[in-house]
């Protein structure tokens, strides 16, 4: 094994997840740039130097968020491979509540590839081992087929639909919400 895959956290066959850095940002920045198509008008990740480090301060010092760049494993750099993608647990809630909302983005180099699954089945064994959540929730606009399939394929369950729920891109937007509780996923 490489000697940098102790930046893990947990690693799949393919990708490995570790939390955010501020040394990431450059390449960040330019895969959220290359994947402009992609992501609009669902996504809107940092795509410069200053957008990037008020991003990643938010994910590194704000105990109510926890920020995994999705990492392709390979014997590369000391950074264990190039960033295929991110989740971020958002609007962590600890006490008898232990929950937390996932947000997530493939970059274009690695959409399709089947990189998203593994890494976001990652880190929800990652939230509900050593994070201790109980459940997440991914909140869904309904025409985004592409997550709404990987919501569905990581085990998590359509529980219900909010008008306007969330400010993207100018406008208030629907979501559909899916969740995925402690209980549902099954080790190994």
């Amino acid at each position: 094994m490489p000697h940098n895959a102790s930046r893990h956290l947990a690693e799949g066959p393919r990708v490995g997840i570790r939390h955010f850095t501020y040394e990431d940002g450059a390449e960040f920045t330019a895969r959220a740039r290359e994947s402009k198509d992609l992501h609009r008008p669902w996504l809107f990740p940092p795509d410069s130097a200053q957008a990037y480090e008020a991003y990643a301060a938010r994910l590194i010092e704000d105990r109510t968020k926890a920020g995994f760049l999705l990492c392709e494993k390979d014997t590369g750099g000391a950074g264990g491979g190039s960033i295929a993608g991110f989740v971020n647990i958002n609007n962590i809630v600890e006490g008898g509540f232990l929950s937390g909302a996932l947000g997530y983005g493939a970059f274009a180099h690695a959409a399709g590839r089947g990189l998203m699954r593994e890494g976001l089945d990652l880190v929800v064994r990652y939230a509900f081992g050593p994070m201790r959540l109980h459940r997440l929730e991914i909140n869904v606009q309904p025409g985004n087929f592409a997550s709404i399939a990987l919501a569905r394929a990581c085990g998590f369950h359509l529980e219900g639909f909010s008008p306007r729920m969330l400010h993207i891109d100018g406008a208030w937007r629907d979501h559909q919400r899916w969740a995925i509780t402690a209980e549902t996923v099954t080790s190994g």
